[in-house]
């Protein structure tokens, strides 16, 4: 097909996309709701929470929970209505506010707590679908705390098919007991707790999980077990901490018929204490399993640095469903073999090599977790990272050229149905290619850095820079270039926000190769490795340029290195 063919033929076909993006852009509406969900509203921007100490009591048969959230802020302007964030059914029942009276507020309740407080019951509590405005009647000075104790019941919703749609999972084990866990990322941890139901604000000083469960049960949450009690009711009481941030929706009650062990691992920041829980009838096979673990811990501290949550330790718990990354308790539903349920999702056979899920959701330790972006926008910073997580998993097990090859095998699953960035404010998720094509993206920065050591020192340094922060995607992609020393912008804007895959157009004669970028953001200049018969590096842009190939080239040779996510198209 002559090149004018060619060239009008991909026009169209960018045409078309564009079109389709646009009627796809006009067709999305978004609703007050989401605008509640996903912005900081007025009624969120005067506080920051400081604390969460959640209270939960499950009741298997009838499906329902009850419960009190403690929930600690400090105040940062002036305001007197707060929105707080509970999905439908669940209700409140009252809203009790405490303060305390010693130097107009401004300590923390940590600090003060020989001093009197002050309890009032709140009566102007008004419901808008799945959030609740609340008036505390009286504004506080900033810089002072106070909190509020949260009364609420109902009937959650339940997870159909978790952990992908999410809720309350009540369910049973292969012996007919309950197991009850909770699965929400997206959906939000309103869908069975009141709270501040958004990403960019995380407890500062952590949270406690209090579960009550019939004493033939065991619960467990995240972090680690502050204490156990036997009621004289048949039900037991279990209260599980962390110390550090942690994201609303990672915090999870999983209640069943465990059975437990621990490890120590000697880690970069010494002991870390490694505890794991599944059913007590598959100890003996998860055992074995499970002692993929410590090569993980070691890979992704090598690579990542240290492990974020030592003070709260790493647990793997078996869970009703697939996995999860929740934060010092990680859920694991994986059937105890390698792969994804038993299957490579690169189509390499290297998939096979470990177990999916312990390495991936254990990768999002470090990259949703530890760093965590202030809007679900752009949820690529968790996932593209994570998904690339599994190439270094590969690539310390089994080499450089395995990892590669894993992560390559990977595009086949790349849609390009919609951008990677979603839009902000609405509580939106982009294109799942966030993981693939994320993925790939950065592997394609790694080979352009060209330099392992200073790849593996940027992703020690975002885990350094960011410890414990949240993030928007502007500030990850800062960071890149400024330590890479190449200005990835252009980089960024092609994959994350477009569904476009460059062409690189090429002619190749007797004595030169020319070349140039197609269907690209302007001004995209990813340099590229090719092969004429030998390996060169070359700088495209948008306008033709010429490689002088000297002599002994065949002038026919040419060969796009395998390791870019981009199209070779030769011009007629």
């Amino acid at each position: 097909m002559k090149r004018t063919a060619i060239l009008f033929f991909s026009l169209l076909i960018i045409t078309k996309e564009n079109l389709f993006a646009q009627q796809a852009e006009k067709q999305m509406a978004f609703t007050h709701a989401d605008t509640l969900r996903g912005t900081i509203t007025p009624e969120r921007a005067w506080w920051d929470v400081l604390r969460y100490d959640i209270e939960v009591k499950p009741d298997y048969i009838n499906k329902t929970i009850e419960g009190i959230v403690g929930l600690t802020f400090r105040v940062i302007a002036m305001g007197k209505i707060m929105q707080i964030d509970l999905q439908e059914p669940l209700q409140i029942d009252s809203v009790i506010l405490e303060t305390n009276n010693y130097n107009h507020h401004l300590v923390p309740p940590w600090e003060a707590s020989e001093t009197a407080t002050k309890h009032q019951a709140l009566k102007k509590i008004i419901r808008e679908g799945n959030v609740y405005h609340i008036n505390i009647e009286n504004s506080f000075p900033i810089k002072s705390y106070a909190s509020l104790l949260i009364f609420y019941h109902g009937k959650p919703r339940e997870a159909v098919r978790p952990p992908w749609d999410g809720g309350w999972i009540f369910t049973k084990d292969s012996l007919g007991r309950p197991w009850m866990s909770v699965a929400c990322q997206g959906l939000g941890a309103s869908v069975w707790y009141p709270c501040k139901d958004i990403q960019s604000d995380e407890p500062d000083n952590g949270a406690s999980l209090t579960i009550t469960v019939p004493d033939t049960l065991i619960a467990v949450g995240n972090g680690r077990l502050k204490n156990k009690k036997i009621n004289n009711d048949g039900t037991a009481t279990y209260k599980w901490e962390v110390v550090n941030p942690i994201n609303n929706y990672d915090i999870i009650p999983y209640i069943g018929k465990y059975a437990n062990w621990n490890e120590v691992y000697k880690g970069e920041k010494g002991n870390l204490d490694c505890s794991f829980w599944v059913l007590d009838y598959n100890i003996e096979k998860a055992k074995p399993q499970f002692k993929q673990v410590e090569s993980m811990l070691k890979c992704f501290e090598y690579w990542m640095g240290p492990y974020p949550f030592y003070e709260d330790g790493y647990k793997l718990i078996q869970a009703p469903h697939l996995g999860m990354e929740h934060q010092s308790a990680v859920a694991y539903g994986n059937k105890f073999e390698n792969g994804y349920l038993g299957n490579d999702l690169s189509g390499t056979g290297w998939g096979l090599k470990w177990d999916f899920i312990i390495v991936h959701e254990s990768g999002h330790e470090w990259f949703g977790n530890n760093i965590t972006t202030n809007d679900l926008a752009d949820m690529w910073v968790h996932e593209g990272f994570t998904n690339y997580s599994e190439t270094l998993y590969t690539t310390c097990q089994s080499g450089v050229e395995a990892g590669n090859e894993y992560c390559i095998g990977t595009r086949k699953r790349i849609r390009n149905d919609k951008p990677i960035i979603a839009h902000y404010g609405v509580n939106e998720e982009g294109s799942g290619d966030m993981y693939y094509k994320g993925g790939n993206m950065l592997h394609m920065i790694r080979q352009v850095i060209n330099d392992d050591e200073k790849f593996r020192q940027i992703w020690r340094g975002l885990n350094k820079e960011f410890y414990h922060k949240t993030v928007t995607t502007k500030q990850i992609e800062n960071y890149i270039s400024e330590h890479a020393g190449v200005n990835f912008s252009k980089v960024f804007d092609q994959y994350l926000r477009t569904i476009k895959i460059p062409v690189l157009e090429y002619k190749t004669n007797a004595t030169s190769v020319s070349f140039r970028y197609l269907n690209c953001v302007h001004g995209f200049n990813l340099p590229i490795k090719i092969n004429i018969g030998k390996d060169e590096w070359i700088k495209p842009t948008e306008e033709w340029k010429t490689l002088d190939t000297g002599n002994n080239y065949d002038g026919k040779t040419f060969t796009l290195n395998k390791n870019f996510y981009i199209t070779a198209a030769k011009a007629e």
